[in-house]
């Protein structure tokens, strides 16, 4: 029962995360998994990441359904942070321990104060104003920087997709959100696929729990997002965030 609970609140705080915001979940299952149920920390990635998986992809089912999803930019974003991930790590491997570790949760919390003070206003017709092949450039261009940021630290995709496509590439914020959690799907796949293959599943009862528990709030999170006006999306984002960030801030700290 007491697996049940830390895995059901953990998903619910990354199912929220998911759905309003196109958040990791592994910023919030992992320490989750880690701090209270002890588990090894590759295996509590590779469970948050599967949880992801679903998460992202029932989210970006709903975001597309409401017309709030941009695949072919997405696409194309999701092949340059894919590709840059692994650069980012490989130089990482190559320089002396980085004092990053908490730059996601950090950014999570600026993130989250910066809906609610300075909200993104953007809408579809100003995004469609924009020429498709400057999007073109513009999508392939911050797909590197992303993949190359998330490589080199290790955390922060979910983050970096949505400060980038709101600030530099000018979303409206709910396709910012479903252009993320699209991309997001594929990435988290991949990187559980590959923690699983090389580590296997060791608690097959915590991968469970979290998968079924971030998939119901995430799309609770998504229903809720695509029916909201975009004031009240983005002051309800930036509060999620900010409560999020505090809260992965307090559980690090008791690491």
């Amino acid at each position: 029962m007491y697996k049940f609970i830390i895995c059901f609140i953990a998903g619910i705080g990354a199912g929220l995360g998911t759905g309003f915001a196109g958040m990791s979940a592994a910023a919030v299952i992992t320490p989750m998994l880690v701090t209270f149920l002890h588990i090894e920390p590759y295996q509590a990635v590779g469970i948050a990441l599967a949880s992801d998986v679903l998460a992202s992809a029932v989210s970006a089912y709903t975001y597309g359904r409401n017309k709030n999803l941009d695949i072919r930019s997405g696409l194309v974003m999701m092949v340059s942070v894919l590709a840059f991930t692994l650069v980012g790590s490989w130089v990482s491997s190559l320089l002396p321990a980085s004092t990053m570790g908490n730059f996601s949760v950090f950014m999570t919390l600026l993130l989250g104060v910066k809906f609610i003070v300075r909200p993104v206003m953007t809408t579809k017709e100003s995004m469609a104003a924009v020429s498709p092949k400057k999007r073109l450039v513009q999508s392939v261009a911050c797909g590197l920087a992303i993949g190359f940021i998330c490589g080199f630290i290790g955390a922060g995709g979910g983050m970096m997709m949505l400060l980038i496509l709101t600030s530099v590439l000018g979303y409206e914020l709910k396709t910012a959100v479903g252009t993320s959690v699209f991309i997001m799907t594929f990435t988290a796949l991949t990187g559980s696929l590959s923690h699983f293959a090389i580590g296997g599943v060791a608690d097959w009862p915590a991968l469970a729990f979290c998968v079924l528990s971030t998939l119901l709030w995430a799309r609770i999170a998504a229903r809720f997002a695509n029916r909201s006006t975009p004031m009240v999306l983005n002051r309800a984002t930036g509060a999620v965030l900010v409560v999020l960030g505090t809260v992965i801030l307090g559980v690090n700290w008791l690491v």
